[in-house]
């Protein structure tokens, strides 16, 4: 073979001009379409979020504005009692619980009072053999009175001695004696039956008022003495008390006692009912000071009743200048007003959700004291940009300035 035909055989490896020539072609085109892509990513991905300060939307009291003196207490009824039995015995029946409603005079509890029925039926029965020995008195008496009739008839005819005449005369008067005395022992059997019921009286546990049982202190077969002066014994059935008589009482620093006054309206908001704000009016101020705090003791009366408040719950009183008229003990939502701004003639606020600010548009109302109300727009608890910059706008990403 031939170095010419060897020359043939050999693989041509070098890259064809045609390919070349098409790849020199794209890529400025890919260098273009590169740098758009990069540039708006660059402008709409990677814009640098906007630090701002947030405030959070509330709700308040149009009565905070008009209030004068805060102070803390609690609820107490003024008519309250531990009830109890005069008399010692065992507990045998108890009809009430913790809860229960009980009028004035309603059996509540009874002790064991077998023997003290039993001396009532003696008494009653010694009132009857009284009555019946006067009975008989009194039959002995006129039976008297007749013998004296006819003894004097027959003394005026001398049909019998002065001296036999003087024995029925005797008798007669001791009759009449006797009838003293039977009717004494009537009232004596009598007493006796007033007190063997005072006994039986006092083994029932009655209800001094109407009122709400508070707790219950003994229980069926507890031994009941008065003071509770024998050993694991209970003085106290129950205790109860009248949820109409309840009051707030409240410490004042005497330095602030120029500020309230009788009569003062309140607002009382129980740590119990977060939700709800009741009427109140200063009753009375004790005549009295407490040196060891430097306070007085105020008592509110509740205006608003509800039954869910209860004895010994904690309050917060409000003392007003004024009474809050009957539109204005709702609450309010209320905002700062540097929080909201004006765009293209409307009311705008920016609400921070998920790292960006969302323009939204208000209804404001009136102002309570340093604040503004929303009547549309915002909620309580959204977090709201405040002093919005003037380069905010819907939907810019946000970072909340650290405190």
């Amino acid at each position: 073979m031939t170095e010419v035909d060897l020359n043939k055989l050999r693989i041509e490896r070098s890259p064809s001009t045609a390919g070349i020539s098409r790849r020199r072609r794209i890529w400025p085109w890919l260098v273009a379409l590169a740098a758009v892509g990069g540039g708006g990513y660059y402008a709409f991905g990677h814009r640098p979020a906007i630090t701002v300060e947030i405030v959070t939307v509330t709700q308040v009291y149009p009565s905070q504005a008009r209030t004068q003196l805060n102070a803390t207490g609690y609820v107490v009824a003024q008519r309250k009692a531990a009830v109890a039995s005069k008399a010692t015995g065992r507990l045998e029946w108890l009809n009430v619980r913790e809860g229960s409603e009980v009028k004035a005079n309603e059996v509540i509890a009874r002790l064991e009072n077998k023997d003290v029925a039993a001396s009532l039926q003696q008494a009653r029965a010694g009132v009857g053999v009284a009555r019946a020995n006067l009975d008989q008195g009194l039959a002995e008496m006129r039976d008297a009175e007749r013998a004296l009739v006819r003894s004097r008839d027959l003394l005026a005819k001398n049909f019998v001695s002065a001296s036999v005449h003087d024995v029925v005369v005797a008798r007669h008067e001791k009759a009449v004696a006797s009838i003293s005395g039977l009717k004494a022992s009537i009232a004596v059997a009598e007493a006796n039956v007033r007190s063997a019921e005072v006994a039986v009286e006092q083994t029932l546990i009655r209800a001094p008022f109407d009122g709400v049982v508070l707790t219950k202190n003994a229980n069926v077969g507890d031994v009941i003495t008065p003071f509770s002066s024998a050993l694991g014994s209970q003085a106290a059935v129950v205790t109860m008390a009248d949820m109409s008589t309840l009051e707030v009482e409240a410490d004042v620093s005497e330095s602030n006692l120029a500020k309230i006054r009788p009569d003062q309206p309140c607002e009382i908001q129980l740590d119990a009912l977060p939700e709800k704000r009741l009427r109140g009016v200063v009753h009375r101020m004790a005549p009295t000071v407490d040196r060891s705090k430097a306070t007085v003791l105020a008592k509110i009366r509740f205006v608003d009743h509800d039954p869910r408040v209860l004895p010994d719950m904690s309050a917060k009183v409000a003392f007003l200048t004024q009474e809050t008229a009957e539109g204005q003990r709702a609450p309010r939502t209320v905002l700062a007003p540097t929080a909201i701004i004006e765009r293209n003639g409307k009311k705008i606020v920016f609400i921070v959700r998920d790292g960006k600010a969302v323009e939204t548009p208000v209804v404001t109302g009136e102002r309570i004291g340093e604040m503004l109300t929303v009547t549309q727009g915002v909620k309580p608890g959204d977090k709201i940009v405040s002093k919005p910059p003037e380069k905010l706008h819907g939907g810019a990403a946000v970072t909340v300035a650290a405190k």
